[in-house]
């Protein structure tokens, strides 16, 4: 038994000293000092020993057993460190290297018309606010004067969430005028810029969701030239002092008078034409629609509490979108919302 302690003590030293990785340590171990292992089968023939040999063999298996257990403990502490050079070797930071340069992003071009409007805006004392994407049909439609029947209103233009059409998607920011007017006694002067959504088609001036920015002023003895005034004054500060412009007469629900603001076609130049073919900018017309206006409908100011016999205001419709593609000479609204970083970084 003693030989058979000694061949073991030998043999387990070289393989252990010849393991490389942690499995063949694990595979060694189970091996020799197992329920199975070599070791334990040599034990089991204590029984056959005489009274005197049992304690000299016991003591040797003993030692047998912790010269392994100290040779497996040497060898993972080995093995680990050994892979934990490799690891940083394969790792290690060249710090003489050049770094690479952070390429820093910037706004997108629709942030960058939409803050250079609001900074005009509250320049002139207009007040920036916000409210639900999610509203109800009597502040996006009834108290803005726009009855049951009307094409808004219809489902092949609204998102709904109800049967009974009172919750939707809102489809212009004009709720918010009436949000503030029913809490705030005039004098009123507010922006309100956000998202909206209508059931349109996706093409080169159109997309289901886009962003619109609503003003409203209420105050006394507010005319029309007040109203054009604003919106000369924004639309030089946009498109520069050269920039032509018309306003048309129009009919909108809630505002009377009413009318409509466009822009000469930035692309075509006002002929309708590029290359001899229709511009798909402006379709042909050489003008492009940017907003819609007008003085505020007496029942709406009524509707709010407002008495329109001491009050009168003028309130306006932008699509922010139209705007940055004129400000920044995109022919192609879908352009914007692609996300591609080759055609922002232009901007």
């Amino acid at each position: 038994m003693k030989q058979q302690l000694e061949i073991i003590r030998q043999q387990a030293m070289q393989a252990l000293e010849s393991a490389e990785t942690p499995a063949a340590l694990e595979e060694l171990r189970v091996k020799l000092l197992g329920k199975k292992g070599e070791l334990t089968a040599v034990l089991k023939q204590m029984g056959k020993l005489s009274p005197e040999e049992r304690p000299v063999m016991g003591q040797l298996a003993n030692s047998v057993r912790a010269d392994i257990e100290a040779k497996l403990e040497e060898r993972k502490t080995e093995i680990y460190a050994a892979a934990l050079e490799a690891k940083l070797r394969q790792e290690a930071i060249d710090v003489t290297i050049p770094g690479k340069a952070v390429t820093l992003g910037h706004e997108h071009p629709m942030n960058q018309v939409l803050q250079q409007i609001k900074e005009l805006f509250v320049g002139m004392g207009y007040q920036i606010v916000d409210g639900p994407e999610i509203e109800l049909a009597d502040y996006n439609f009834t108290r803005l004067n726009i009855e049951e029947g009307h094409p808004s209103r219809d489902r092949s233009d609204t998102f709904y969430f109800t049967d009974d059409d009172s919750l939707l998607l809102r489809t212009q920011t004009s709720p918010m005028q009436i949000r503030v007017m029913e809490k705030t006694e005039p004098p009123i002067c507010i922006l309100a810029p956000g998202r909206v959504y209508r059931k349109d088609e996706a093409d080169a001036t159109h997309s289901p969701m886009f962003h619109q920015i609503e003003g409203l002023v209420v105050a006394e003895n507010i005319t029309m030239g007040n109203l054009k005034g604003a919106l000369v004054t924004l639309m030089k500060q946009i498109y520069g002092q050269d920039a032509i412009m018309r306003f048309r007469p129009h009919h909108f629900p809630f505002t009377e008078p009413s009318c409509e603001m466009d822009m000469q076609c930035h692309k075509c130049h006002g002929t309708g034409q590029v290359d001899g073919q229709v511009c798909s900018t402006c379709h042909g017309e050489g003008w492009i629609e940017l907003l819609g206006a007008g003085m505020v409908h007496p029942n709406v100011l009524e509707g709010c509490g407002i008495d329109p016999g001491k009050y009168s205001g003028f309130a306006f419709g932008m699509g922010l979108e139209r705007m940055a593609m004129g400000r920044m000479r995109i022919n192609d609204l879908r352009l914007i919302f692609d996300n591609d970083v080759r055609f922002l970084n232009q901007f």
